[in-house]
């Protein structure tokens, strides 16, 4: 049996109160005046007002988790050890809801054209704040949170499936929530030849990592990806053992040997019917290749943060796969280790294979790769692609001298970046229907660029 104090009747007067303040604001963002007294939900709506849905989405299940614990430790008889744990999550969530409170409150005062010296003071009086913004005429937001917002434009085209490399024809990955389907990738859209080494470049929440797992059928999205004219969805068995993947971190045993690592990842990775004899043959061929002969009866733990990387690569490179996918291979390594380990992956794509890699520190290395894929959030926060292209044309593209530039030009102002990525998705939307015509991409992205800066001048 449970009681329910005083207490949880004031915090439920306290929430239809803090619905009246928001009635007017929320009238004034377009939404319904009854969403205010909805507690969680009002902070979603919150998130339309601010153009920071994601913010708010937080912030609502926060708000819910919030109510639940206050109702729980309100409950008679809660033994002292449970109201502590309690207690630790309510700090925790307190934490959370501060840095999301603020990122929405940003939101806010951009969406009404305000000073951001306003988040303090919502942060601190939000009910009195959303009062005071709603019946005053001073205060109008620049688009309404009923307004959709539908990024820049598509590219309308599709990569030739029948080519030779790598084609991919990513239309949309989605992602279900609590409250809507969210379009986490779209209209991404390019062929990679045989041979090149490609940069993937993006900014936190671009969708890399999203990509790389469509690319692989590691989670699909609707899509269309081809390896040499072969469906990586339709006919995955066929061509799993010809997608290599590198992750971050090391998934090695510690205690093994780097031969006996080699041995089972061919015993694995390996065709069944592969004599035993080939597959001890291509064991030491990667020892050899990847300069680990002489730590072959050294235990993984042993060695050092370059010498892991290069047995990772080896796993993965066993065998011998056509796509050749790494996430930061030079994390925690120093500069001289990591253009070592950059200059094999150079070797690796210059035997005709794709090579795909996911770095931090481009700019170190940047003249290793061929082309460079850029994905960038747009005004939806749908990852786009904003480039794909060689690097000097990249450069060219974005008028940027260096790979770190480029990021800051496309990442969103409360990223600390120009917040220019629908401005650059609609650009390479252009060039990408001219190459589909027949131009090559350095004609096209010259083309492009001359009639931005004509448009410009006029």
């Amino acid at each position: 049996m449970y009681s329910i104090t005083s207490n949880w009747m004031e915090t439920i007067i306290l929430s239809i109160i803090s619905g009246l303040f928001y009635m007017p604001f929320f009238k004034k963002c377009g939404l319904e005046w009854w969403k205010s007294f909805i507690p969680g939900y009002r902070m979603y709506c919150r998130g339309l007002c601010a153009r920071r849905e994601q913010e708010g989405r937080i912030l609502a299940f926060l708000e819910v988790i919030t109510y639940l614990l206050a109702l729980t430790m309100l409950i008679d008889g809660v033994p002292g050890a449970i109201l502590l744990i309690l207690s630790l999550v309510q700090v925790i969530c307190l934490i959370i809801n501060f840095v999301q409170a603020i990122k929405l409150n940003i939101g806010t005062c951009d969406t009404f054209n305000r000073r951001r010296t306003w988040v303090l003071l919502w942060m601190l009086f939000a009910d009195i704040v959303a009062l005071h913004w709603g019946l005053s005429k001073k205060f109008q937001p620049s688009r309404l949170a009923t307004d959709k917002d539908e990024g820049a434009e598509l590219s309308g085209i599709t990569a030739d499936e029948e080519a030779e490399g790598l084609s991919v024809n990513i239309n949309a990955r989605t992602a279900r929530t609590a409250f809507q389907t969210n379009v986490l990738l779209k209209d991404i859209h390019m062929v990679i030849p045989k041979g090149h080494m490609v940069l993937l470049l993006g900014g936190s929440g671009a969708g890399k990592t999203t990509f790389l797992n469509a690319v692989t059928g590691y989670e699909k999205a609707d899509a269309s990806i081809t390896i040499n004219d072969i469906n990586v969805y339709s006919h995955y068995d066929q061509v799993k053992y010809n997608l290599g993947f590198v992750p971050q971190q090391e998934l090695m045993r510690a205690n093994d040997t780097v031969l006996k690592t080699l041995e089972d990842a061919a015993n694995i990775r390996l065709p069944a019917d592969m004599s035993v004899k080939d597959k001890k043959q291509r064991v030491q061929d990667m020892l050899e290749s990847f300069g680990l002969s002489m730590l072959q009866n050294t235990l993984v733990e042993k060695l050092s943060g370059g010498q892991k990387k290069r047995l990772s690569i080896a796993i993965e490179f066993i065998s011998d796969p056509d796509l050749f996918i790494l996430d930061e291979p030079d994390s925690g390594l120093d500069g001289v280790v990591a253009r070592g380990l950059f200059e094999k992956l150079r070797d690796i794509a210059d035997q005709g294979k794709i090579v795909i890699v996911i770095t931090h520190t481009p700019d170190r290395v940047i003249d290793l790769f061929d082309d460079v894929i850029v994905l960038a959030k747009d005004s939806t926060r749908t990852g786009r692609l904003a480039f794909y292209g060689p690097v000097a044309t990249a450069k060219e593209f974005f008028a940027r001298g260096t790979m770190e530039a480029i990021l800051r030009t496309i990442n969103q102002k409360e990223e600390g970046g120009e917040g220019r990525a629908d401005e650059f998705v609609a650009m390479y939307s252009h060039i990408a229907r001219l190459v589909d015509e027949g131009k090559t991409c350095e004609e096209a992205a010259k083309a492009v660029i001359a009639e931005k800066y004509e448009g410009a001048t006029a």
